[in-house]
């Protein structure tokens, strides 16, 4: 009964603070504030200063700031305008075509970006002119955007799972390298989406391309070398042991304003907007980390996960149910939440039955990433889809309509993980111990 009352009143702080509006981050500070003042003896405001201050310290943390960087600078110079180039001549002998381009473009932006909105974005202010020109359907071209789009969650350097590891003290490494073939899996598996429509519905295709030789392609992939070498870097490095990612992270930045410099698209507009916009992103994900942390102090002392745990593991579920569960639980959260909001707010709880059940904390950053993707498409709050409708016009129901297939397909994700857990555990196993940072 005692659990049950804190639980009611831990939800209800929640509720009140989001429903009037305040940040989650502070929103998330004010529950535990709540639960600490009222159910231990302990001093709210000391817990609250040490826990913020050791939690903002990590030095792993670093790197979330500098991706986030990384991938404005591609963002705000022409580097992603050269990569869609250098990707299209080799998508359009596609079934489906230039529709592709959403998905590759997504995928290798993705690889440099780690954010779901700025790879959308960017693929969308080049992609969607372009197919509307040459007479794609509107809901093509939308919905394998929206869904492509969440690979920038998935595919390394994810912000998602810098913060999942950074909140259960995970090896970042590890993670993004067991993103990369999940990653890759769900890409090939929307392009397969694409090459259905193509066959089912004749009718809808558009004028086939003008031919292209095979010098002109190659030709026309130069512009896409820069990028390709990028992410060498970046993930090669962490890969074969020889930079944390932190470094990592550091080597993209710099990475990223050479290969801008070089190309001229880097100026002092250029490069200020892009400093100011990390700046920003960055600070709001501190925020939520530390009301998160403070969170799972606050949990900890009133023995609320472990009481949860414990009741989890007397329904006597199996791995396969929890996980069932679970994706239901992550599917609703993701209606109101954003992803990261997603896994900071409820970590606390998740972590020990997740642990209790034997389930590969590795493999189960994968799945939640897979999850919480699907958050970015559904709505009422799915960051995807306020994005499409400023740089489309269209309902915001509209577009979630066209992105169905592509949550069906992340859902069918989820199955493949589960069926096959490898995918996510194996490139991990073989990959490098680097540093630890």
């Amino acid at each position: 009964m005692e659990q049950l009352t804190l639980t009611l009143v831990f939800l209800m702080v929640l509720f009140i603070l989001l429903g009037g509006s305040v940040w989650i981050g502070l929103a998330l500070m004010g529950v535990a504030y709540v639960g600490v003042e009222l159910f231990t003896v302990r001093p709210a405001g000391d817990a609250m200063i040490t826990e913020i201050w050791r939690s903002s310290s990590s030095w792993t943390l670093t790197a979330l700031p500098l991706f986030i960087w990384m991938g404005e600078i591609l963002y705000r110079t022409r580097l992603s305008e050269d990569m869609f180039r250098g990707l299209a001549p080799w998508m359009r002998w596609l079934p489906g075509g230039l529709l592709h381009t959403n998905i590759a473009g997504c995928t290798v932006f993705a690889a440099v970006s780690g954010s779901s909105a700025a790879t959308l974005t960017t693929v969308g202010k080049m992609s969607i002119p372009e197919l509307r020109r040459r007479g794609y359907p509107e809901y093509m071209i939308i919905g394998t955007l929206a869904g492509a789009a969440t690979l920038g969650l998935m595919i390394p350097p994810s912000l998602t799972l810098i913060v999942y590891g950074v909140t259960i003290n995970e090896s970042i490494t590890k993670l993004f390298i067991a993103g990369i073939l999940p990653g890759l899996v769900l890409a090939a598996m929307f392009m397969l989406y694409i090459v259905g429509w193509y066959f089912l519905r004749p009718n809808e295709r558009p004028e086939p391309e003008p031919a292209m030789s095979f010098g002109q392609m190659l030709k026309e992939s130069r512009f896409l070398i820069p990028v390709i070498l990028l992410i060498m870097a970046v993930i090669g490095s962490m890969y074969q042991g020889y930079a944390t990612p932190t470094e990592a992270a550091a080597i993209g930045v710099i990475g990223a304003l050479v290969l801008a410099l070089m190309q001229g698209s880097l100026t002092w507009d250029s490069f200020s907007q892009s400093l100011m916009g990390a700046t920003r992103t960055s600070a709001m994900i501190a925020l939520i980390l530390m009301g998160a942390a403070f969170l799972k102090l606050s949990m900890g002392f009133t023995g609320l996960p472990r009481a949860l745990a414990e009741w989890i593991d007397s329904l006597g579920l199996s791995p396969v149910a929890l996980i069932a569960m679970l994706t239901v639980f992550y599917l609703v959260l993701g209606m109101f939440l954003d992803g990261i909001s997603s896994v900071v707010l409820t970590m606390a709880i998740v972590e020990p039955m997740i642990r209790a059940a034997g389930i590969d904390m590795i493999w189960f950053g994968i799945f939640i990433v897979v999850v919480v993707e699907m958050a970015q498409v559904t709505p009422p709050i799915g960051f995807n889809l306020f994005v499409l409708q400023g740089m489309t016009k269209h309902e915001i129901y509209y577009i979630a309509r066209t992105a169905v297939p592509m949550v069906a397909l992340m859902l069918l994700m989820v199955v493949v993980l589960v069926a096959f857990p490898d995918l996510a555990t194996f490139l991990p196993g073989k990959a490098s111990a680097g540093p630890p940072g």
